[in-house]
């Protein structure tokens, strides 16, 4: 059983893909880029747990906040359900498919036999819009596949894996509910939710106090690692190219504001737009930087790293104090 008509989304973030997808199942075509800034997507985490293989580096919001966001901010229905029995999840899931709902689902990437490169991931996300006998037919990022396929099997381990960022099985879905929307007004809004949320962490790990924690940690973690090349340079791969932090939400955030300020000729989203070309930049360095000290053994790259975090601090602080002029 496949969805009828079905059209993917095409994106280079799990969660916007996958809620992109859903969104064009109900007739709303919007950039990727719209889809995080409307979600109110942008954040940081630096997490550290001694059930963690290594620390994570997350650039964005907490898992399927963003959706949450994008849903209250477009007025369309967002429904999620979550239980600890694999039989009612493959229920849920395939009750929403007969109906020809596509959903969205959270796993651990792990598992998805698709995926070129295993490692743990209980964050991830995927729309789901067909199934038969064996397998599950999923829409994920461009760089893992885009349409692809994993077996039942596989899937149920994803869906039910337990540890850091996972969830019970989830699943969700969008629904419209007949109420209109006008785009340069939820776009002020996402923008000055996102801005009090990034401007007051409720922990030091969060937003830019958290960019600044970064700064020292990964000097400690250069020192303590056990396995230097595949932490950091995985932890690289994440920021740069896997939909997971650093310069990939920069880059949509960037294209976001852009997009905004056309929509809303508003000078503080223009002012912000060229900070944050400034901002994504020294984060793909970063990252760069983090490669290669993994690569090399090389400490000298982490101090680098660590210098351009404290200033993207710094940057990251005042671009979103830009961005605050809009409630004046």
């Amino acid at each position: 059983m496949k969805i009828k008509n079905f059209k993917p989304f095409v994106g280079v973030h799990c969660e916007s893909t996958a809620s992109g997808t859903l969104l064009k199942q109900l007739g709303i075509e919007l950039s990727e880029s719209m889809i995080f800034g409307l979600g109110e997507g942008l954040g940081f985490i630096f997490w550290n747990m001694k059930i963690m293989d290594f620390p994570f580096i997350g650039g964005r919001v907490k898992p399927l906040s963003l959706t949450k966001n994008l849903a209250k901010n477009l007025n369309i229905e967002f429904e999620v359900k979550e239980t600890a029995s694999v039989k009612k999840a493959w229920n849920n899931a395939k009750q929403l498919l007969d109906e020809n709902i596509a959903v969205g689902l959270q796993l651990d990437s792990y598992y998805l036999e698709y995926f070129s490169i295993k490692f743990h991931f209980a964050g991830h996300f995927a729309a789901m819009y067909g199934y038969d006998d064996n397998f599950a037919y999923m829409v994920d990022t461009k760089p893992n596949g885009g349409k692809v396929k994993t077996s039942l099997e596989s899937l149920e381990l994803a869906r039910n894996e337990k540890g850091p960022m996972s969830a019970k099985n989830l699943i969700y879905s969008l629904q419209t509910t007949g109420k209109q929307f006008e785009l340069s007004e939820i776009i002020v809004t996402a923008i000055l939710n996102n801005v009090r949320e990034y401007l007051n962490p409720p922990i030091k790990n969060i937003g830019y106090k958290g960019i600044l924690k970064t700064s020292v940690e990964i000097k400690k973690w250069f020192k303590s690692s056990s396995n230097l090349e595949y932490e950091f340079c995985t932890t690289a791969m994440i920021m740069e190219e896997a939909g997971t932090g650093g310069a990939i939400f920069r880059n949509m955030y960037r294209d976001f504001l852009q997009e905004a300020y056309a929509i809303t000729n508003l000078s503080p989203i223009s002012d912000a737009h060229k900070q944050f070309i400034v901002i994504a930049d020294l984060w793909t360095e970063v990252a760069r930087l983090l490669d290669g000290a993994g690569k090399s053994n090389d400490e000298e790259l982490v101090n680098k790293a660590a210098d351009i975090l404290v200033e993207l601090s710094d940057k990251e602080y005042n671009a979103m104090k830009t961005l605050e002029k809009l409630a004046l």
